[in-house]
């Protein structure tokens, strides 16, 4: 077997889709705030494992938990998610939360908040689990799991998938056979949503990223909002600077326990503000620009 089996290196190569977004825009950008708190691991989830992405890297001894982790996380689904649903709803803007099913189940007022501000609800999984850990069987309930609890928390289903980190090998397949998703994010390797094969049916990918990702605090690769603000910026203002008319996304990364706390909420605020006066960025839900893409860019079959 190739080394490259399924892998797509080409993707669109030097000839990338022409076009621009709604009202002739050049860039789409897309909000996306991590709703998962609450859903990560922990040994009084009997996880065997506690969460190490909080807002300093560390490993607890072995069956012990991580209770300074676990109250950042808390932070998050106490305070930092409203703070950030308020600075979207200030400046009447959506985003797409990414959000782990339990999350939401167990915050029903951010629940019925997103639902209210319209934002979409992108299913982040059940749980923030990694799915290569589980066999097809187990995978697909916990797609069927997440998909009737999202249905019971907020009254709509999920059109979306994204999972933790990155799906497992039978991920892509099982959203198709459940019927119900228009797109999942997936993937980190394009700027332009793309049509992939899935059995004998087209599927779109509108892909996320790692890079302009509010992580980079918990990792220590960026310190300041500043800094944060500068780099979502730039990476904008490249985008649309390049005047070759491909439409291509600019996806941002946040999360409540992250971007939630108050310095870091005020760089958010301002790029945003920065963004939304911009007539050539077409700010939207990941699924509104899965529909438009769809619509005016159709599977290949279509």
């Amino acid at each position: 077997m190739s080394a490259d089996f399924d892998r797509d290196l080409v993707g669109y190569g030097a000839h990338p889709p022409q076009g621009t977004w709604p009202g002739g825009a050049t860039v789409a950008l897309s909000m996306v705030l991590n709703v998962e708190e609450g859903s990560e691991r922990s040994y009084a989830f009997g996880d065997g494992a506690n969460e190490g992405l909080g807002e300093v890297p560390r490993v607890m001894p072995a069956g012990v938990r991580d209770l300074a982790t676990e109250s950042v996380y808390e932070y998050g689904s106490r305070v930092g998610v409203y703070r950030m649903l308020r600075i979207f709803d200030r400046l009447g803007l959506p985003m797409t939360a990414f959000a782990a099913a339990l999350a939401l189940e167990r915050n029903p007022e951010a629940a019925a908040w997103l639902v209210r501000s319209g934002h979409e609800i992108c299913s982040h999984g059940y749980r923030w689990a990694e799915e290569w850990t589980m066999t097809r069987e187990e995978e697909k309930a916990q797609i069927d799991l997440a998909v009737a609890t999202f249905e019971r928390v907020t009254g709509q289903r999920p059109v979306g998938w994204y999972s933790r980190w990155m799906r497992s090998e039978h991920t892509r397949e099982l959203l198709v056979e459940e019927g119900g998703f228009l797109y999942d994010s997936d993937a980190y390797n394009d700027d332009v949503p793309y049509w992939t094969r899935v059995g004998e049916r087209w599927h779109l990918v509108v892909p996320y990223t790692l890079t302009y990702n509010d992580s980079f605090y918990s990792y220590g690769h960026v310190g300041s909002p500043a800094d944060f603000l500068d780099y979502l910026t730039r990476g904008l203002d490249h985008l649309r600077a390049e005047g070759d008319g491909v439409p291509r996304i600019l996806s941002v990364g946040l999360h409540p326990r992250l971007s939630g706390q108050a310095a870091r909420a005020s760089a958010v605020e301002e790029f945003l503000a920065y963004a939304k006066e911009l007539p050539d960025v077409w700010i939207a839900t990941r699924r509104q620009i899965a529909e438009f893409w769809a619509r005016e860019h159709p599977a290949p079959s279509a």
